[in-house]
């Protein structure tokens, strides 16, 4: 395991986890849940998910959406063992320490918190469907 700012300063030179950050969503789900209740998710997330000597799916098993948890996951190399390994020297294939789990939630709150800093996303505009007038296009109903 590394220090947070070493991780940090390492993952800012990968274009792959820069491009991550919470969406509007996210970043709402944050403000109205509380720093406590999404600490207790990435918790649980990684003790079911991540902290298995061999997790069901590994490498699959987090989505890339859905959860600022799972966005963090993503940009902060906490997503699989594989990363987990080759980002921050956890060991594949052995069920992670107490220890190990407290690292890598601390890691994935100090990415949600240095999210948290930005200015909040702007919803994109969801753009309205053209009427289709093709007059080869049947109106079922």
């Amino acid at each position: 395991m590394f220090s947070t700012d070493d991780v940090f300063q390492r993952l800012a030179s990968s274009p792959f986890r820069q491009r991550f950050h919470l969406g509007p969503k996210e970043y709402e789900y944050c403000m109205s849940h509380g720093p406590d209740t999404v600490a207790q998710h990435a918790a649980d997330f990684i003790s079911r998910r991540l902290a298995p000597a061999e997790p069901q799916a590994d490498g699959r098993q987090t989505p890339m959406r859905g959860h600022p948890v799972f966005i963090a996951q993503h940009a902060t190399a906490t997503c699989c063992r594989g990363c987990l390994e080759k980002w921050h020297r956890i060991a594949a294939h052995a069920e992670m320490t107490q220890t190990q789990q407290d690292y890598t939630v601390a890691v994935i709150l100090h990415w949600i918190h240095q999210e948290m800093q930005r200015a909040a996303p702007a919803a994109k505009p969801r753009k309205a469907k053209p009427k289709n007038s093709d007059p080869q296009q049947m109106d079922l109903l």
